[in-house]
């Protein structure tokens, strides 16, 4: 099991950029990532958590990005959860988080021309909770 020996260092950059990819259309496992960092480096649990959410809110955000770059030509009617965004607003990315619904969520709130700071916060908030529990799973076995 020699090649489990991560450094601490390149275990927290790989983290950062595994949970940005995992927040995107790409298929990832973010929270293996974590469990798995934590598992080998506890004493890191607070930039590890931080780095997690920081690189998964990234992420978030660059599907609200390409959203933001997609014509508005498109009828509301035809974008998943585009009607109840319009209707929650940014609090609604408090499940970006989610498989499946979390990639459109964000895609349907930068095409919704959702402000990008509460969408990010909401984003970043809903996206630590989860790491949060994904990591105090990780510590108490």
């Amino acid at each position: 099991m020699e090649w489990l020996n991560v450094t601490a260092d390149s275990g927290l950059w790989g983290l950062l950029v595994g949970s940005f990819l995992s927040a995107t259309l790409l298929p990832g496992g973010s929270e293996l990532l974590l469990w798995g960092f934590l598992k080998l480096h506890p004493a890191d649990y607070g930039p590890a958590l931080a780095l997690a959410t920081l690189g998964n809110t990234l992420g978030g955000m660059t599907s609200w990005w390409c959203g933001y770059a997609l014509p508005r030509w498109q009828k509301l009617d035809n974008l998943p959860y585009g009607d109840r965004l319009e209707r929650w607003g940014s609090p609604a990315l408090l499940l970006a988080w989610a498989p499946l619904i979390g990639d459109a969520l964000c895609l349907a709130a930068g095409w919704l021309r959702l402000h990008w700071l509460p969408c990010g916060l909401f984003m970043g908030l809903g996206k630590f909770a989860r790491y949060w529990l994904v990591a105090q799973g990780a510590l108490a076995n």
